[in-house]
């Protein structure tokens, strides 16, 4: 039995669950906060969730967990089987986590959290994203899916990562950098899928426990 490690605001945990829950696969959740406890460097050694028990033993960075679960777990593909397309959907991911999600990132102590970033962090940000808006605009499809036709491992990324990229521009700069793309059309669309109905509940929950923690 695959156990699931992490907490449901995450949005690299809930493209992990999604994945799982697409699947088909058994599994469990443990709530797991982020920290230096040695129980948790033992199993994730940056601290980081999400991470997976497995039989074989803990693993971690969630983009090499939809790997081993693709290989783990074949009845269910989530990668074409065509070597180009499979490398066409990484692309898809690479760009989406190193070139979207990693740079709005900067801004999401401000955008969700109530803290400040520097207005020199705003334009680098802004520039970057303007940037790589543009290059992943010429790979994705969005019709119906991401990478085209199917759903894939690269929805289980898009459908939790661009909506942060969205509203995170639009509550540092006054605009969604992703308008021009189809991907609010999307996102909204996919949010009927049952999986990600229920991902999103899960969300919802947790973020009234997180914030319940705080007062």
């Amino acid at each position: 039995m695959i156990k699931l490690c992490g907490f449901a605001v995450s949005n690299y945990y809930n493209k992990v669950k999604l994945a799982l829950l697409e699947k088909g696969i058994p599994f469990e959740e443990e709530l797991v906060w982020t920290g230096r406890s040695e129980a948790l460097l033992a199993r994730s050694p940056l601290g980081k969730v999400p991470y997976i028990e497995t039989p074989e033993g803990p693993l971690c960075e969630s983009q090499v967990i939809l790997e081993y679960l693709e290989q783990q777990f074949p009845e269910k593909p989530l990668l074409p089987a065509d070597p180009f397309a499979a490398a066409k959907v990484r692309e898809l991911i690479t760009f989406m986590e190193l070139h979207l999600e990693l740079v709005a990132r900067e801004l999401y102590a401000q955008a969700f959290f109530g803290g400040m970033v520097s207005e020199e962090v705003k334009a680098k940000v802004e520039k970057q994203l303007t940037k790589n808006i543009a290059a992943f605009a010429k790979l994705a499809k969005f019709h119906p899916y991401i990478a085209g036709d199917e759903f894939t491992m690269a929805d289980c990324v898009a459908v939790f990562h661009l909506p942060l990229v969205s509203m995170a521009t639009k509550a540092i700069y006054g605009r969604d950098f992703l308008a021009e793309l189809p991907a609010r059309e999307y996102t909204t669309r996919l949010s009927e899928r049952p999986h990600i109905q229920k991902i999103n509940a899960d969300r919802k929950e947790n973020q009234l426990q997180m914030a319940s923690m705080k007062k």
